[in-house]
């Protein structure tokens, strides 16, 4: 597991993340901030998004009148397009307050949609309560990756469905890929660790989950930072306003752009992979 060797980042880090970079994240990638998912290679990035969002409900077995839990639910695109194509509530949690009004300004009126704002591996939710429980680039953010793992397992019913969607270094990287790829990658993103394969599965398994599959889409998604890197060089050549952003030394989060090319070369060089877990209670 990689784990950054200045300051791990804490709840609070993690949600000022998301709260700062709101307006980039959304003029670079939309509302749906998690990877694309080319099965063709044809389809536009939106597309691309859309088929991983359906790819985590076709793991999940969803079917209509399922209760579905999204652990860190990012704006909530993930829960609406779910709950209209598939019929089941969702309750979505983020633990950033932007991304919190944005879900429950989409949902206004659906009761089908509850949007929480909090700590996904902290739920506070009734053990037991829901039939699929799901988890797209969220559990990256997790301090305690473990214990993330295990409030999912408590909050499904018997028999209830696990998937998670994560970022994941290689299985051994070396010392290169380590100190300019992959650590700073944590750091600038936020991410207080980054695991392998092998130990989100022996995670799942000590919390307690049987039928664990593992799939890697690192092929079919990474041609996500091609297209979010030149998206930044695009806007930085055409929009004052983000130069002067970027280089005002206040706004901390700023160094995440440098990182969208950090990310686009780790895909590259194999350093990172993504990982699709399906599992059982």
């Amino acid at each position: 597991m990689i784990v950054p060797r200045a300051e791990i980042a804490d709840v609070a880090a993690v949600a000022a993340h998301y709260d700062d970079l709101d307006d980039l994240y959304r003029s670079l990638w939309g509302i749906n901030l998690h990877h694309g998912y080319w099965i063709t290679g044809k389809e536009s990035p939106d597309e691309a998004v859309v088929n991983l969002t359906r790819l985590v409900a076709k793991q999940a077995a969803m079917e209509p009148g399922d209760r579905v839990c999204d652990l860190g639910c990012g704006y909530g695109a993930a829960a609406i397009t779910w709950q209209r194509d598939f019929r089941v509530h969702v309750t979505g949690i983020t633990i950033s307050e932007k991304q919190y009004r944005y879900g429950k300004f989409a949902a206004a009126g659906n009761a089908d949609l509850d949007f929480i704002l909090g700590n996904a591996s902290e739920t506070g939710l009734p053990s037991a309560d829901f039939d699929v429980v799901t988890a797209i680039e969220s559990s990256e953010h997790m301090p305690d990756k473990a214990k993330f793992i295990t409030e999912a397992h408590r909050l499904l019913a018997p028999g209830g469905r696990c998937v998670i969607a994560a970022w994941l270094t290689c299985d051994r990287s070396n010392s290169w890929e380590s100190k300019y790829l992959l650590d700073p990658i944590c750091r600038e993103g936020r991410l207080p660790s980054m695991a392998s394969a092998a130990e989100y599965h022996s995670m799942l398994v000590a919390a307690g989950f049987h039928d664990i599959q593992v799939f890697d889409l690192a092929r079919r998604v990474k041609k996500t930072w091609s297209v979010c890197a030149g998206r930044v060089i695009a806007r930085f050549l055409r929009d004052p306003a983000f130069r002067r952003v970027l280089s005002d030394p206040r706004f901390t989060n700023r160094i995440f752009v440098k990182t969208v090319f950090r990310i686009w070369l780790a895909y590259q060089t194999g350093s990172m992979r993504f990982g699709l877990f399906s599992a059982q209670k």
